[in-house]
């Protein structure tokens, strides 16, 4: 599925099931020695799709760590991202000579849970989804906006190191390109010193049950 989201010179891999006992390695233990078994195994299999991703570039195995706000912290030289929701897991890197930034989401296709959907948009999302819905019936426009916004913060997070709430970027999509623009309505000031993150791009998937999003940013975004 995310195969049809990321091209080159972004590398991702997927799984749908996991291995039964598989164990995440020693590094990474600290982790999830409190989770429960479901957490355990997402991550464990989170982790293994990412050292694939990174072997496809050519990177010895080793240890993903996570960072202050649990993001993955990757070899020098490699950006990328992880995701996982029941029966789906995914992780995608690229260098840093190619991309900027990588970010992707997975969730359940469903509605959001009642209450979600006004904590997580913006003042006129709401009725724009509503138009979407009415259009195109068969997707949940409303789980499908948080994913997309998931990977925007994913894709945003590393570039800034700041928060992004779901306030602040305003989503727009496209039903016949399954693409979708996120404008930033906060300070994207970066602090490698690139150009301000202002709109981001991104591209979805609905199939098998599942909403995969994705964002990667351009070296002259």
């Amino acid at each position: 599925m995310i195969e049809a989201l990321l091209q080159p010179p972004a590398v991702p891999v997927e799984a749908f099931t996991d291995i039964p006992g598989e164990r995440p390695l020693p590094a990474e233990e600290p982790l999830i020695a409190r989770a429960v078994e479901s957490r355990r195994r997402e991550f464990v299999t989170g982790r293994r799709c990412a050292r694939q991703a990174l072997a496809r570039l050519g990177l010895p195995s080793a240890p993903v760590l996570a960072g202050a706000r649990h993001e993955p912290r990757w070899p020098l030289g490699v950006v990328g991202s992880i995701t996982h929701c029941e029966g789906y897991r995914a992780a995608a890197v690229a260098r840093t000579a190619d991309l900027a930034a990588l970010g992707i989401d997975a969730e359940p296709h469903g509605p959001l849970p009642a209450g979600v959907l006004e904590l997580v948009t913006t003042a006129d999302e709401p009725d724009r989804l509503a138009d979407l819905s009415r259009a195109y019936p068969a997707t949940h426009w409303d789980r499908l906006l948080f994913s997309a916004k998931e990977s925007v913060y994913k894709a945003w997070y590393p570039l800034t190191a700041r928060w992004l709430g779901f306030e602040d970027a305003r989503l727009s999509f496209d039903p016949v390109t399954h693409t979708f623009a996120a404008r930033i309505l906060v300070d994207g000031t970066r602090v490698d010193g690139g150009p301000p993150l202002r709109e981001l791009a991104g591209r979805y998937i609905v199939s098998r049950g599942l909403v995969v999003t994705a964002v990667s940013i351009g070296l002259s975004a």
